[in-house]
């Protein structure tokens, strides 16, 4: 059975940090692509940040650029994000997914709440 299951969110203060972890099993993990997304409210789900299969390259969306660090662990199945410098606009279901070149998969999210 395929599944991502990220953990770590809850509530942090501006300016805090919080790490969220996806873990995988049930399908050939370091052949993956993983990406963390994230779905406020009212809004579209958007990339926040992707790691290639090797962890070598990594690429950010602007606005978490320089706060944000995205790594994994392909011995553990384990994809990592680690987010310093929390703002209340980084407020959202993070959710990450797994892509191949012909199969995709997603978890079922975990709620970050950046709030005084």
């Amino acid at each position: 059975q395929v599944q991502l299951v990220e953990s770590g969110g809850g509530l942090a203060q501006p300016g805090g940090s919080l790490r969220l972890s996806c873990v995988a099993s049930g399908f050939a993990f370091s052949n993956y692509a993983i990406s963390w997304y994230r779905q406020a409210p009212g809004k579209m789900r958007a990339l926040v940040a992707r790691i290639t299969t090797d962890g070598a390259n990594t690429n950010y969306a602007d606005s978490v650029k320089g706060r944000f660090t995205i790594s994994r662990d392909n011995a553990k199945n384990m994809v990592y994000l680690q987010m310093n410098s929390l703002k209340p606009e980084d407020t959202a279901m993070y959710l990450c997914a797994g892509r191949s070149t012909t199969l995709e998969y997603w978890g079922q999210g975990t709620q970050v709440t950046v709030s005084s």
